[in-house]
């Protein structure tokens, strides 16, 4: 097989992938985070209280008064943005997506490899690599 032939097969197999219902739910619960304006004013929050945070951090003099409070308020944004359904609903597809995709990497890193791709099991595929003892 040359290489034009494995390319267009992998575009092929993406375009077949996109229409899985996990890619499809992962995609509209992205969607829905992204147009909820509430859930992008708090992670706009977050991400200023976090950068200011960090700039305090790298001061000499540093005002700990300052560093708690910007500290606390961190913590509390991110359990609102955490808490937001959009978001949980944007984490649940997303996690479903990852284990997908570290699944289907399971397989082709088993061809690759030499090993047969037929024996790769989605259920010992945790997506972390350090729990495998399989696919390499």
């Amino acid at each position: 097989m040359d290489n034009m032939k494995t390319i267009e097969k992998a575009r092929i197999f993406a375009k077949e992938l996109a229409q899985d219902e996990r890619v499809v739910r992962y995609n509209m619960a992205r969607q829905q985070s992204d147009e909820d304006e509430k859930l992008q004013e708090l992670i706009g929050r977050f991400n200023l209280r976090r950068i200011e945070l960090n700039n305090r951090l790298g001061k000499e003099e540093k005002d700990t008064d300052r560093i708690a409070e910007l500290d606390k308020e961190i913590k509390s944004i991110y359990d609102e943005v955490m808490q937001n359904e959009n978001m949980r609903a944007y984490n649940t597809a997303k996690a479903e997506v990852d284990q997908l995709m570290a699944f289907i990497n399971a397989i082709l890193s088993a061809g690759v490899n030499g090993e047969n791709p037929d024996e790769v099991d989605e259920s010992a595929c945790t997506g972390n690599c350090a729990s495998c003892g399989g696919c390499h």
